[in-house]
């Protein structure tokens, strides 16, 4: 384990001052505003960001253990910098970072990992060890690496069903969905659509159904359990992540290329709007609280709020440039940023939370 100097700044932002424009250049500069961003009553957020490690990816939570999980992974293959991070929720402060192992002695590259989601029946965390066809596991409570799963090409992203004991993971060269088993790490289903790249991916944790987003063919594969036939919902452009509601009725996808995020109700199939977010649009997580959406726009350097019954954005708020990943835990949000540039900068990590 290690610790890291972990200096937190605190910024209240008005939602609706930001509300009508709010792509960023450098981190907290606002840029012109966009005349089709849509809002709706204003609404105030609090954004607190510290430096974290370079190279961050994705963000999970452990209510089991009160704990955030952030991956970290530097560089181009051959990687040899990544790590596992634990994080204090409020403060901010990493609590713990725990090293991949070896996977290439030759060329000094590890299991470096990039997506990541936390089974608290088992304590574990799971996360791609995407350079290397394979997914991991890791010990919660001492951080030990305990399982590799190889044969997933690129996996990109990991969702746990653990009312059915099974993690499901997005197998983005191949074009499949696979499963595996919790607790005996076996491979339980592999569904494979042709031409496809799925990325994000969700849960419905009522249905069992799994739902991918399809970077390539810029739609929705839903899986359900007791089939092999995938169904192939139509999205926004550039599909690459996807959230449900609460009551699983409806998707959220993260539309990269038009910068926008699609409301689809699962039932008819049909995208009943689509809502301009900021440029790069890459992560999506639902508020179950209250219905609202944060979004993730990676070249704007924001995160959106977005009110989707009312087709509006709340607010847009600074979280850094090429904001990467959001995810939502008892209606505070957490996102993770790739802004550092150069030598001895770090990447931050932005803990959003409603004021009002």
């Amino acid at each position: 384990m290690s610790a890291t100097p972990n200096p937190i700044g605190r910024r209240t932002v008005l939602g609706a001052a930001l509300a009508a424009g709010g792509a960023l250049g450098a981190a907290g500069t606002a840029a012109a505003a966009t005349p089709d961003r849509a809002r709706t009553k204003e609404a105030t957020y609090a954004v607190t960001s510290a430096e974290l490690a370079q190279g961050l990816y994705q963000v999970a939570h452990s209510t089991r253990n009160d704990v955030l999980w952030v991956t970290s992974s530097i560089g181009f293959p051959p990687v040899t910098h990544s790590r596992l991070l634990k994080v204090d929720p409020r403060t901010l402060k990493q609590l713990a970072s725990y090293e991949p192992p070896l996977s290439d002695p030759a060329t000094g590259a590890v299991e470096a990992v990039y997506g990541v989601a936390v089974d608290d029946v088992h304590n574990t965390v799971w996360v791609t060890a995407t350079l290397d066809n394979a997914l991991a596991v890791y010990c919660q409570r001492t951080g030990r690496h305990l399982a590799k799963l190889p044969g997933v090409q690129h996996p990109r992203d990991v969702a746990l069903d653990v009312a059915r004991g099974l993690v499901w993971c997005s197998a983005l060269e191949e074009g499949s969905v696979v499963a595996f088993d919790l607790a005996t790490h076996q491979e339980r289903k592999r569904v494979t659509v042709e031409g496809a790249w799925p990325a994000g991916l969700a849960v419905d944790l009522f249905t069992g159904n799994v739902y991918a987003a399809d970077l390539a063919k810029s739609r929705v594969i839903e899986v359900r359990p007791g089939s092999d036939q995938p169904r192939l919902i139509p999205a926004g452009q550039g599909t690459i992540d996807v959230a449900l509601s609460a009551d699983g009725r409806t998707a959220y996808t993260a539309n990269q290329t038009a910068g926008s995020v699609s409301v689809i109700d699962l039932a008819t199939g049909a995208t009943t709007k689509e809502i301009k977010t900021g440029a790069g649009t890459l992560a999506v997580a639902t508020d179950a609280r209250n219905g609202r959406v944060f979004v993730a726009n990676k070249d704007a350097g924001t995160t959106s709020v977005v009110d989707p019954a009312a087709g509006a954005v709340v607010a847009d708020l600074p979280t850094g440039a090429n904001t990467d990943h959001v995810t939502v835990v008892h209606g505070t949000a957490y996102v993770v940023d790739k802004a550092a540039a150069g030598p001895g900068t770090l990447d931050s990590i932005h803990l959003i939370r409603a004021t009002r």
